[in-house]
């Protein structure tokens, strides 16, 4: 059931528009926080939020009605009420509401999840109108109109319209049956499987936070998947959770670990042709639909990192998808099927992998399946350029994976905003399979590697939650400008205070940017340690794993560093349209991903490559020292609670940059022998400190 706003709640929203004392936060409201109006703006909301009025009833309709009452007390201090007068807010479609289909309003164009928000007139009152072809679409214009309100915005004149470029936006969540979540830094796993099939209020917020940003699709569990969350007990319980999400929008998606019907089915083979494999998976998809009617369909990795797949069998990922669409297909169920593969082969490029073994199979796979490819060609690293199969396979739907948790970027400890990456990626030029085609326009949807848990703020840190909320925003609307984005989210959760708004913007628009620098500047990757991914481990040479050792992506000696990946090379850049080459192999971003240099190099500035990387380390080490400044000077518009657990998150942050900054240039400095740059200081300690630093960092980190 929805909770309706305590009276508690109600009366210290009054109290404090009145004037009150202040009291703590946690964090746990994330941006749906609908804190007070300040006085002059609340002179023009209160007349425009007298009432909520609904002509008919859906858990949909309902939840959406819920919001906006418990938005609008909160915010201007009034129960609205429920009947018709100046100043109603009215929902509904043309549907469930007569005096909305009276209204003939222009809805053709939205779909089923847009929406139309409206000032009108109704029986001479003066109304807003929140509008939609279906309910879904009314609890996202609910949304947003309650957002306009949260960054002040007038209510006057509106007149919007809005519907996502994206059908399907979802979040994967790497969450074990035991509690455990893979590369999860906020605790344990949301998903309590011991209680379910009880629903906490957790679950209903959950649901809340992503129906405000229009995430529609959730994938309970990881892909290194258990075959046991395909049994009968733990498929109740995600129908539990499907019921829950069901009223705002979000169907429930679940991992299918390729080799079920051996593990859990007591079939001796798990072969994609044979018969009895594909009669095992129709009666499982048929199970499931008569627990879950509206289940969204099969997330796989296979034959990836040891998971098992069709090829196993000698079967192409083709033949394995297909498979599983088919049993799906009669109950509109879709498969999503990873592209993350690679080679442990030491003279093979892993980035090549996923375009050498999926390209050839363009328009080879159902409609109903969706190919999901990660934003770049190697593994979520703090840059890299988009991966090549965006664009190359036309014939084929695509959905781009993005990594919301941050396993390359910091962990939750590190302050980076990821809004600028995705749009990176997202407005990047394919010219596939037209010229002016960009990667936003080669996708079907996106999904995000989830970064909640039961941490009380969700994300583990509060710049985090900027992250999720980034992603479906961008989900939405991928042409979105991740610097609006980050106002509304600052507005959202901090403050709307323009002394606040200002630097927390530019912290969070030069943060992701800061980490490049100081972990993998100029196109560097995959420095970090070989198994948690947190800390610098330059130096790693392990050949028992050559696709996760570092210097297997660095190959620096004393002539150089880089990979080269031209035609001298490992020529992956030919995997790009020929138009798209030339400005990869231009740009300085990417100078090491795609080039050995030797270190006396000239950059564009004209400064050797070696005293660029060093200036690149000094300048994220700089940026992150200036956010810990810029934090400090907020404290007067930041609650004390809040401000401290970011200020600690920061000097963590600077102490890592530092850590960072000094391994690595050590290491490139002793190994290579290299002279120290002119104007820059030694190292505090030498490489064999950073070397057992690495050690005993990680059991306590972040």
């Amino acid at each position: 059931m929805l909770r309706l706003l305590p009276i508690a709640q109600i009366v210290c929203a009054i109290v404090l528009i009145c004037g009150g004392p202040a009291y703590a936060e946690d964090s746990y409201d994330l941006w749906l926080r609908y804190r007070p109006v300040e006085a002059a703006r609340l002179q023009q909301y209160r007349p425009q939020a007298t009432a909520v009025v609904q002509q008919s009833h859906s858990r949909t309709l309902d939840a959406a009605a819920a919001e906006l009452r418990r938005g609008i007390v909160a915010m201007v201090g009034v129960a609205p009420a429920v009947g018709l007068r100046d100043g109603a807010i009215l929902i509904g479609t043309p549907g469930n509401s007569r005096v909305i289909a009276a209204l003939k309003l222009p809805l053709a164009e939205l779909g089923l999840e847009g929406y139309l928000i409206r000032n009108s007139r109704v029986a001479g009152h003066p109304v807003t109108v929140v509008a939609a072809n279906s309910d879904i679409g009314v609890l996202y214009g609910s949304f947003a109109l309650l957002r306009r309100m949260q960054i002040r915005q007038p209510l006057a004149a509106l007149n919007i319209s809005d519907t996502p470029r994206l059908k399907l936006r979802m979040l994967n969540h790497w969450d074990n049956l035991d509690g455990s979540v893979e590369r999860g830094y906020a605790g344990k796993s949301l998903w309590n499987w011991a209680t379910l099939t009880r629903i906490d209020q957790r679950y209903i917020d959950y649901a809340r936070a992503n129906a405000s940003i229009g995430i529609n699709g959730t994938a309970l569990t990881n892909v290194n998947a258990n075959a046991q969350v395909l049994t009968d007990a733990y498929l109740r319980k995600a129908a539990a959770l499907a019921n829950a999400f069901r009223p705002y929008g979000i169907r429930v998606y679940l991992t299918a670990r390729f080799s079920a019907p051996q593990e859990i089915g007591g079939l001796t083979s798990s072969d994609p042709t044979q018969p009895a494999v594909r009669a095992w998976w129709k009666a499982k998809a048929d199970e499931i639909y008569r627990l879950i009617p509206d289940f969204g369909g099969f997330l796989v990795k296979a034959n990836s990192e040891g998971q098992p797949g069709p090829q196993n069998y000698g079967r192409s990922h083709a033949d394995g998808a297909n498979m599983l669409a088919d049993t799906l297909a009669p109950h509109g169920g879709v498969v999503l099927w990873r592209a993350f593969v690679y080679s442990l082969d030491r003279n093979q490029d892993r980035i090549r992998a996923a375009y050498d073994e999926f390209v050839p199979f363009d328009g080879k796979f159902r409609r109903n399946v969706i190919l999901q490819v990660k934003n770049g060609p190697l593994d979520f690293q703090p840059r890299e350029p988009f991966s090549p199969i965006f664009g190359a396979m036309p014939n084929t739907r695509l959905a781009l994976e993005a990594q919301i948790t941050k396993e390359y970027l910091g962990f939750s400890t590190h302050l980076a905003y990821l809004g600028p990456l995705w749009s990176e990626v997202l407005r990047s030029r394919t010219a596939r399979p037209r010229p002016t085609s960009e990667v936003a326009d080669t996708i079907s949807a996106m999904a995000g590697v989830a970064n909640t848990g039961t941490d009380r703020n969700w994300s583990g840190s509060d710049f985090d939650q900027a992250n999720w909320y980034a992603f479906g925003r961008l989900a939405w609307n991928p042409d979105a400008d991740p610097r609006t984005v980050a106002e509304e989210w600052a507005r959202q959760t901090w403050s709307n205070d323009p002394r606040l708004v200002s630097p927390v913007v530019a912290m969070m628009m030069r943060s992701r940017q800061a980490v490049v620098n100081y972990m993998t500047p100029l196109g560097l990757a995959h420095l970090m340690g070989t198994n948690h991914h947190h800390g610098p481990a330059p130096w790693v040479s392990d050949q028992s794993t050559p696709a996760w050792n570092p210097t297997y992506y660095h190959r620096s000696d004393a002539n150089g560093i880089g990979f080269d990946r031209t035609a001298t090379g490992s020529n992956a850049i030919v995997q790009y349209a020929p138009q798209v080459r030339s400005r990869l192999l231009a740009s300085e971003d990417y100078l090491l991903w795609f080039h050995h240099l030797p270190w006396s190099y000239r950059v564009r500035s004209g400064q050797s490559l070696w005293n660029a990387m060093v200036e690149r380390y000094d300048a994220g080490v700089a940026d992150v020292r200036e956010m810990n400044a810029q934090w400090i000077a907020l404290r007067p518009f930041v609650d004390p609670e809040r401000h401290a657990a970011v200020a600690a998150k920061l000097a963590k942050q600077l102490d890592e940059a530092i850590w960072w900054r000094d391994a690595s240039i050590a290491y490139w400095q002793s190994v290579n022998q290299l002279p120290l740059p002119k104007g820059h200081s030694a190292p505090a300690h030498p490489l064999g400190y950073y070397q057992a630093l690495q050690s005993e960092k990680l059991p306590g980190a972040p």
